[in-house]
């Protein structure tokens, strides 16, 4: 059974880092998943940009079901009502869409399903709430920046924001994205190094999530 918004939401606060993966072979996407695991995350996003994408969020959503029940699994860079479908119909927890799509916002409403469309300026943030985001997606964080949230946040007080790309591992990073009221990023090669799964060093991963989590807790 697919979680209620609210949860989801509660959990997406709560953890502050969600990863963003994909990778063609499956034995690695659940090695990283497991190590993100077991390094605190208990929300991961997988990503639909490849061609194993299906089956490989497949064998995710076993291990999550066997071995990490209290972890949500979502798939990322959805852009269609249809691939929400397929995907949520898999056992999705939640929707990430690089863009406002308001058919998809319109599907996952109608399922209570929880979605987090991506947005880069005040029009599409308003395009988003209108179609049931509680959590927005503010992609490319990179190129947006830590004052592009603090000049947005008084026009949608009820929203929350996620940056996502160019997020760093770093306290100092973290602090501006933080201070600047997001409540949680999204970290895909900047925490999940290609060197660090190349090299499947797992435990240096699990290391890596932890040490973030200490950047953020020494925050609060």
């Amino acid at each position: 059974m697919t979680p209620q918004p609210d949860i989801v939401l509660k959990a997406f606060e709560s953890t502050k880092v969600v990863p963003v993966f994909y990778h063609d072979d499956p034995e690695v996407c659940c090695d990283v998943m497991r190590a993100c695991y077991e390094g605190g995350i208990r929300v991961f996003e997988f990503t639909n940009r490849g061609e194993n994408a299906r089956q490989n969020f497949a064998r995710l959503r076993d291990l999550k079901t066997t071995t990490m029940p209290d972890l949500y699994l979502g798939i990322g860079t959805i852009k269609s009502a249809a691939d929400a479908k397929l995907f949520t119909d898999m056992g999705a927890d939640f929707i990430v869409s690089p863009i406002v799509d308001p058919e998809t916002g319109s599907y996952c409403k109608s399922q209570n399903i929880f979605w987090v469309p991506g947005c880069m300026t005040p029009s599409e943030i308003a395009v988003a709430e209108k179609n049931g985001a509680m959590l927005v997606k503010l992609f490319p964080g990179s190129t947006l920046g830590p004052g592009f949230v603090k000049a947005i946040k008084p026009l949608f007080p009820t929203t929350r924001f996620m940056p996502t790309g160019g997020v760093e591992p770093e306290q100092s990073n973290l602090q501006t994205w933080f201070d600047a009221g997001v409540v949680c990023v999204g970290m895909g090669s900047n925490l999940l190094s290609k060197s660090t799964i190349d090299n499947k060093d797992w435990k240096g991963l699990s290391a890596k999530v932890t040490q973030t989590f200490a950047y953020i807790r020494a925050l609060q």
